[in-house]
């Protein structure tokens, strides 16, 4: 009886045992499966950009006149549509807009999540602490930056890092009469030569056009020379290089064309407008601008030379052909609530796909040197059909990477004004760059 009492009890205990290891199992289990379930919906359900959550991404830029935004925006949500875009126009005037995006970014507001920026503002914004550096999400995602014009991607690179993405871009391009000259100056001397031979031809009153006036466009017309002469004014290394042999010939060569015979005698008072409105009305034999003026050639109600003009790369010296960046990137807001979704947009719409969109509906010219061979793209413009306009971006350089971009700029300007008045030789001019550049950038 004892026996069969002791083994009763041991069998109830063991019986005891199990059930409490079984019933702890469970909890663990239902545990595990609780952690699991926060998990998800902390993480992938409840991440940026899920069906369950859905993403408000703002994103500001200037005024769009084309319905290329509007396009890009629809592309993306459609193919995204767990992020919203929602737009905020910013002021047409770029230094508006660049002051209102100082202020905002500045007060670390996330209001906004990615916005354009102009081509020589990246630099400032990093330097400021304004925007996420883009080089972990590029990595993570695969993305060939060598797919990119380099201009376009060197503009946006500073201190090693890249801190925008490449939306559209501009160059400065050479304009000659087609009933004048079969072929374009391949040389800054053969400009000269050719300039002062053709002055008078078919009604034209001067050989070439420019902008030499004291202001930005100045600036892109000095780059171009000094590049193209293997100048630079800030290298790769935020370090002032402009007082060199190089960018000595290559002023020195600026000043011989704006103080020559076959300019206007006004051409240091002349910018964009001046330009475009001499060269339409069939002044000149040849021009320097930007490509908007295609348009304008043959515009039938404002042109006078309709069908005799032709676009190419700038005359080359010693070292080549160089072309002025013009464009815009697009950055993201360090203090965005959304910065995976930002990303997001912002791949998009500088990648293939978004950039088809924006030269389809928009008329811009893509980053991306492949697009310039699909047939819908070039159907666009004639331009983007034109294999020189591609190897006029394919050589495009950017204006000095700096944080203080735009003292730089005013130094320049003054400076080099001097040179084409005959105040300073292009030696002054040189020394007097360096010296205060780096000054500015000490401070």
């Amino acid at each position: 009886m004892k026996f069969s009492k002791l083994a009763l009890s041991s069998m109830l205990l063991i019986a005891l045992v199990f059930f409490l290891v079984a019933c702890n199992s469970d909890s663990s289990e239902q545990d595990n499966n609780d952690e699991s379930d926060t998990s998800g919906a902390n993480g992938e359900q409840a991440s940026e950009g899920s069906e369950e959550e859905p993403v408000t991404i703002v994103y500001a830029r200037g005024v769009d006149t084309t319905p290329g935004t509007e396009a890009v925006i629809k592309a993306f949500e459609e193919k995204f549509p767990h992020i919203k875009v929602e737009q905020r126009e910013m002021p047409a005037d770029t230094g508006q807009s660049h002051d209102q995006y100082v202020t905002l970014l500045s007060s670390q507001s996330s209001e906004i999540d990615v916005f354009n920026a102009d081509v020589i503002w990246p630099a400032e914004f990093a330097q400021a602490n304004y925007v996420l550096e883009l080089d972990r999400f590029i990595e993570k995602d695969g993305i060939n930056m060598d797919d990119y014009f380099p201009g376009t991607v060197a503009a946006a690179n500073f201190n090693g890092k890249q801190w925008a993405m490449p939306q559209y871009t501009d160059a400065g391009v050479f304009y000659y009469r087609t009933d004048i000259v079969d072929q374009p100056p391949a040389t800054w001397d053969e400009l000269i030569e050719m300039a002062s031979e053709l002055k008078g031809e078919n009604g034209t009153e001067y050989g070439y056009l420019m902008q030499a006036a004291q202001y930005e466009g100045l600036i892109t017309n000095a780059i171009e020379f000094i590049a193209s002469y293997g100048g630079e004014v800030v290298d790769e290394n935020n370090n002032v290089v402009v007082d060199s042999p190089e960018t000595i010939k290559a002023l020195d060569k600026m000043k011989e064309i704006v103080t020559s015979d076959f300019v206007p005698e006004n051409i240091v008072n002349f910018m964009e407008i001046e330009t475009e409105n001499a060269w339409i009305e069939g002044n000149a034999v040849f021009a320097r601008n930007w490509p908007y003026m295609m348009a304008s050639s043959n515009d039938e109600e404002r042109s006078e030379i309709v069908d005799n003009v032709e676009m190419s790369r700038l005359p080359a010296g010693d070292e080549g052909t160089a072309a002025s960046l013009g464009g815009w990137m697009t950055m993201i807001n360090r203090y965005s609530e959304h910065p995976e979704a930002a990303w997001e947009f912002v791949k998009f719409i500088s990648g293939p796909e978004g950039q088809k969109i924006s030269a389809l509906e928009g008329g811009r010219a893509p980053t991306l040197s492949a697009l310039y061979d699909d047939p819908e793209v070039q159907g666009v413009s004639s331009l983007f059909a034109n294999p020189e306009f591609r190897e006029v971006l394919q050589s495009a350089v950017p204006r000095p990477v700096s944080p203080i971009y735009p003292e730089v700029s005013d130094i320049m300007q003054i400076e080099i004004s001097k040179v084409l008045t005959g105040d300073q030789t292009s030696e002054e001019a040189a020394k007097n760059m360096q010296e205060k550049i780096e000054a500015a950038m000490a401070e």
